[in-house]
């Protein structure tokens, strides 16, 4: 078991009373497989970013029922001896693929294909839901902001506007979407990410005045450090700063007001006091929007909390888990068979799916391609989507997450340029069903 500990109890009560039932019907080792899709993007958004993959293979990898958790389980009868006795023996044996970390996609994008028996496959349900939709709801979010900002780095800052966990896992999942830094200690511990911060309000406000408080943590920092300049009066402060630190001041802080304005009085105000390469970093409750808005303004930096942590307006990716496909009866090398949900407003399509990428002459995506089966030629206009990730319950997909961050850009930059705008519309390419 690694360093998570038992990931088991992640999980919702109905998953464990399914495979008692199913293992009294005689259906629980039935060859079945399971997709992880969203029927719709957000509302306004023109593509979904998957993140949340590597955290996610430590978790199943973590997925065992040990005594402590079992005798949970017998405690409050959730299940009984026969599927406690299962339990004990639990890991996942089958096969995961998926789409890469990094990668894009749009209503219908089989992002992960689970296959195994029902019994295992299915007690993966949560646990894949709960790690997918908030990282990859983070992840888009964290894309549309990095884009807005038109190559000036991105810090995500928004520990202290979620759970702790969940801020962690936010920091990994706007690193892959381009964010250049963060302010968690343990997401810089835990994945390499680079880690930034300075100073608070509170700083300034311990000191008699603000000289002292500059003058401390120059002493402490250095003169390359970033001043936070908006305690009382901006332009007193941007003044003693320089007078300070000179022209090495490294970059002061706006953290109120009127952004745009400030910005622009600020860059004027360094310049004419000779700190022409003092950097201006802008905070404040920012998201996709506000930093478009301060494209033209001398910004260098951007650090974005709130809106990041929470999706900026769509904590979940809405993705579901669904079972297309299932053996015709228990012998292991039975045929499958498609099978599909025929709800009112939830419809699933089934039979287990190649996922491809059309591209045209130019290199522009322009379809996602869902297959039913291997119906088709895959000529070099198509970019195969499913990698790997779990072969006969081992591990085989992980990778390096500047590998993600880097896949995320080459990918995004494939999309046609409307992918880009922050106006609603639609997925910027269509889902076509083969």
């Amino acid at each position: 078991m690694n360093a998570l500990g038992t990931t088991a109890l992640l999980t919702d009560h109905y998953e464990l009373t399914m495979v008692e039932a199913a293992l009294r019907s005689g259906a629980a080792h039935r060859r079945s497989v399971f997709e992880v899709f969203a029927r719709r993007l957000p509302e306004g958004r023109r593509y979904g970013v998957v993140a949340g993959t590597g955290r996610l293979l430590d978790a199943i990898e973590a997925f065992r029922f040990d005594d402590e958790t079992l005798a949970f389980l017998a405690e409050r009868r959730v299940v009984g001896p026969e599927t406690l006795a299962f339990l004990a023996d639990y890991r996942f044996r089958g096969d995961i693929h998926g789409y890469a970390e990094g990668e894009c996609w749009f209503p219908g994008s089989p992002i992960l294909v689970v296959e195994g028996t029902f019994a295992e496959a299915v007690l993966l349900e949560t646990l894949i839901l709960s790690v997918l939709n908030h990282d990859c709801a983070v992840a888009a979010a964290a894309s549309r902001m990095t884009s807005a900002a038109a190559g000036r780095p991105c810090v995500e800052m928004g520990s202290r506007r979620t759970h702790e966990q969940s801020a962690v896992a936010a920091a990994r999942a706007a690193y892959i979407a381009g964010f250049a830094s963060t302010s968690n200690l343990r997401a810089g511990q835990a994945f390499g990410i680079p880690t930034l911060g300075t100073s608070a309000h509170a700083f300034t406000l311990l000191h008699d005045n603000e000289r002292d408080a500059f003058g401390a943590q120059i002493a402490a920092l250095g003169k390359d450090t970033t001043l936070l300049v908006d305690t009382y009066d901006v332009a007193e402060a941007v003044r003693t700063a320089v007078e300070l630190a000179g022209p090495e001041l490294g970059a002061v802080r706006l953290d109120s007001g009127d952004l745009l304005l400030l910005a622009h009085r600020v860059r004027r105000q360094l310049d004419e006091l000779g700190a022409d390469r003092t950097r201006i970093v802008v905070t404040s409750d920012l998201d996709e929007y506000a930093i478009a808005a301060l494209r033209a303004a001398p910004v260098d930096a951007y650090g974005v909390g709130t809106q990041l942590v929470t999706g900026s307006g769509h904590p979940t990716a809405s993705l579901v888990y669904k079972l297309v496909a299932r053996a015709v009866g228990d012998d292991p090398d039975a045929p499958l068979v498609s099978v599909a949900k025929k709800s009112p407003g939830k419809p699933s399509h089934g039979g287990r799916k190649t996922a491809l990428r059309s591209y045209d002459a130019d290199g522009v995506a322009e379809a996602e391609v869902l297959r039913t089966g291997a119906t088709g030629p895959i000529g070099p206009e198509l970019r195969e989507l499913l990698v790997p990730l779990v072969v006969g319950g081992e591990v085989v997909g992980r990778e390096p997450l500047d590998e993600a961050r880097d896949r995320h850009e080459r990918v995004r930059a494939e999309l046609p340029l409307s992918a880009t705008q922050l106006s609603r519309g639609d997925a910027v390419i269509p889902t076509i069903y083969e």
